[in-house]
């Protein structure tokens, strides 16, 4: 058996680029904002690249071979792992939790995620939180359209990481590039999108009742304390450990024997190349390659020089 190696879906977006390509994409035309690395959501499935399951999509491997993960109990692969490029600002939006999505959108997991700042220009910024402290001058702020005081403005730079709740109002700003780790949801309520207008003369549609429903309202940190990892041979940080998901940060120089903290995990290359030798078997990883390592590769190593990002429930 080997890793699972994925293809990368593509989405255009209206406030995509052309800066995917730094990562060693093959873009198709376009705007394009995302690239789906590891996905088993129903909008943009992964085609799996090697071994005896290639051609068929990780949604369909994870119902037909659940051996592979773990025999793991959820009826859906729980991950979504992106890496977006906003070219110009993202809408300003929110996320509904599990108990609210699966009410009202058909089933839908909720969406809880988190970012790594793969770059970012000088003087970037992210909107992340309220000035509101109640539901009363929430509702006022949008309202008024107040949205100079309602928004929290937060400068960042390459490396940051921040946790981003279900219910916490957020917005990449433009010049920024990070990868993202969420729940397996495609669920978003905008509430203010600049007054653009779409490839087809409209304004893109809000949400803002249902926004104003699971807003988060009083204080929130946009910074999670990193902690460092030194453990023998495997040094890293560990960025987020909550109830979604765990997500580290390994930077590789020479050899790393990966001792997988889960029957399945993540893996995201972010920077740099090297291989992945798994039960002898050697692969060749760089930078924008995304696998799962399953439950079959037991003996793991990683040479070279590479940055990854690996996450798991």
């Amino acid at each position: 058996m080997s890793p699972l190696i994925l293809k990368p879906v593509f989405k255009e977006r209206i406030w995509g680029g052309r800066n995917l390509e730094n990562m060693g994409y093959n873009l198709p035309e376009g705007r394009i904002g995302e690239c789906w690395g590891i996905s088993a959501h129903v909008n943009g499935p992964n085609e799996i690249a090697n071994g005896p399951y290639k051609g068929q999509t990780l949604d369909e491997v994870w119902l037909n071979h659940p051996e592979l993960f773990g025999n793991p109990t959820e009826e859906k692969f729980p991950l979504l792992t992106k890496i977006l490029d906003a070219n110009d600002q993202l809408s300003v939006q929110v996320h509904p939790d599990d108990t609210y999505a699966h009410e009202h959108e058909n089933g839908e997991f909720g969406k809880t995620e988190c970012w790594y700042i793969i770059d970012a220009k000088e003087d970037a910024e992210i909107i992340y939180g309220t000035y509101a402290n109640t539901k009363q001058q929430l509702e006022e702020f949008i309202q008024n359209e107040d949205w100079d005081h309602l928004f929290k403005r937060v400068k960042v730079e390459k490396g940051d990481f921040f946790y981003v709740p279900s219910g916490t109002v957020h917005a990449i700003g433009s010049g920024i590039m990070i990868l993202e780790t969420q729940q397996n949801s495609d669920t978003t309520y905008r509430i203010y999108d600049y007054d653009r207008i779409d490839k087809d003369g409209k304004k893109r549609e809000l949400h803002l009742d249902k926004s104003i429903d699971v807003i988060t309202v009083g204080a929130q940190s946009p910074n999670v304390p990193p902690k460092k990892i030194d453990d023998e041979d495997q040094k890293g940080t560990l960025l987020i450990e909550s109830e979604f998901f765990t997500v580290a940060k390994w930077e590789i120089s020479g050899t790393f024997n990966f001792r997988k903290p889960r029957d399945y995990c993540l893996v995201s290359v972010i920077a740099g190349s090297g291989e992945i030798i798994t039960d002898g078997n050697v692969f060749e990883v760089e930078k924008g390659d995304h696998l799962i390592m399953t439950a079959d590769d037991l003996d793991n190593h990683i040479n070279g020089e590479l940055e990854v990002i690996i996450s798991y429930v």
